[in-house]
């Protein structure tokens, strides 16, 4: 493990210990956990959250958690994921493998196991409103395995197909929330790339000099027209993935067609740091996931 990621994850730990401190499953929410979606008992679990009293099918939203591609799992997200469900929503929050201990794409294979997993455990879920959301590093994954719904040929590059719908409809989430995330990864020092975007490319990729895979991890030449609507939010005063993040995502979706929401959260006044909106306990959050969900069910 590189030093790095050493710090990453203690700093990332140490920020959601904080935040999350005192925190406890809601009175109104009902919650199914450490479901086996796959085989490995160790990091192919999900938790089921949605609204006591609700009966039937629920709109579903699948949450792909942040960490650098190095850190997280769904305990980190129970707190978040269980605000959005108080919405109205199901809630699918899953644990996927992270680097070094697992390379890419182990983590898009894994997100792609939560989705067939649905197709086969839907009776908690409205299978035609099914939404996604990710934060960070998630949002960037989310970015991808969005574009390999679209496009089978990026999905077979991957390793992996996407879910076909019992009438034979390819699956393709009805509508995304990309939040704080990075779209554009840049491994060339000579032109411009951190050290820091270095050092997690080296964790996660096989090989960073491959420019194979590398092409792979930068999802914005597969997006095409059929990619579905997106929320893509950031935070004004985000160090990691603030404006202009976003600008070169958002300009291939104007260019493909693809409908779309940009917003940036916080003022000079009031500034607003990365992943704001996981601090349930917020103002800001709370503006900024109503929207979110109220975007999903505009549709």
């Amino acid at each position: 493990m590189s030093f790095t990621t050493f710090m990453l994850r203690r700093t990332f730990k140490a920020g959601d210990d904080k935040r999350d401190a005192g925190l406890t499953t809601p009175a109104d929410i009902e919650r199914r956990d450490n479901i086996l979606y796959g085989t490995n008992a160790a990091w192919q679990l999900l938790d089921v959250y949605r609204p006591k009293g609700t009966e039937g099918k629920l709109p579903v939203i699948v949450s792909i958690h942040g960490g650098g591609w190095t850190y997280g799992d769904k305990e980190r997200y129970q707190w978040y994921c269980m605000n959005l469900a108080q919405r109205g929503f199901a809630v699918v929050n899953f644990t996927y493998r992270v680097a070094p201990e697992f390379k890419f794409p182990a983590g898009l294979v894994d997100t792609n196991l939560v989705f067939e997993w649905m197709f086969k455990n839907d009776e908690w879920f409205d299978m035609d409103r099914i939404y996604a959301v990710g934060d960070s590093a998630g949002a960037h994954m989310l970015t991808i395995y969005s574009a390999a719904c679209t496009d089978p040929a990026y999905a077979a590059k991957l390793g992996f197909k996407t879910p076909v719908r019992p009438d034979g409809r390819p699956f393709v989430p009805a509508a995304v929330g990309l939040n704080c995330g990075v779209y554009e990864i840049n491994v060339d020092a000579k032109n411009g790339a951190s050290k820091f975007t270095i050092s997690l490319m080296k964790a996660l990729l096989k090989n960073i000099r491959d420019k194979e895979e590398v092409a792979l991890v930068n999802p914005i030449p597969y997006i095409n027209e059929r990619f579905p609507r997106a929320f893509v939010m950031t935070a004004s005063a985000d160090g990691l993935a603030g404006p202009p993040a976003q600008k070169g995502l958002t300009a291939k979706f104007t260019e493909m067609g693809v409908p779309f929401i940009d917003r940036t959260y916080g003022t000079e006044a009031e500034p607003l740091d990365h992943v704001f909106h996981c601090n349930i306990r917020t103002e800001a959050a709370k503006v900024c996931n109503d929207e979110e969900c109220a975007f999903f069910l505009e549709g």
